[in-house]
């Protein structure tokens, strides 16, 4: 997996972040759940990530 992946998985989850505090700030459920929802989505490809990289590894090692 490459670090421009990672990097960028990462900064999904910042903006979501940022949405949902934005929504929790100016009272927009809309934009919270949408934060949230951007957050769960980033957290998902930050996992698949991991499991490549654990495959990769343990794929490297034989």
């Amino acid at each position: 997996m490459s670090m421009e992946d990672k990097g960028k998985h990462q900064g999904e989850d910042l903006l979501g972040k940022g949405k949902e505090a934005a929504g929790k700030l100016t009272d927009d459920e809309k934009l919270e759940n949408e934060g949230r929802a951007d957050q769960v989505k980033a957290g998902l490809k930050k996992a698949g990530d991991q499991l490549k990289d654990a495959f990769h590894d343990a794929t490297d090692k034989r």
